[in-house]
């Protein structure tokens, strides 16, 4: 798991199936100081995060995708709290 920090969403025009009516995030990854590590990250939005919340995310693609239920979707981060 990861720490981060919401900068905004992110906007595709075109995406696999698994991402429809999914938000996506665009994190900057925070070091243990809660400072920014220069490192980002794009994850599925599960709790309704907003624009500068600090979130926990998961970075493993197995995880990731059981906590959007779609065992083949090409989900490798998810946030999962805020």
């Amino acid at each position: 798991m990861k720490i981060g920090r919401v900068a905004g969403t992110v906007v595709s025009t075109i995406c696999s199936p698994a991402y429809e009516r999914q938000r996506l995030l665009l994190c900057d990854l925070l070091g243990e100081d809660l400072r920014p590590t220069g490192e980002y990250t794009i994850a599925v939005d599960s709790v309704y995060a907003g624009a500068g919340e600090t979130v926990l995310i998961i970075d493993e693609g197995n995880s990731a995708r059981q906590v959007t239920g779609i065992p083949e979707a090409p989900i490798r981060a998810v946030v999962v709290g805020s």
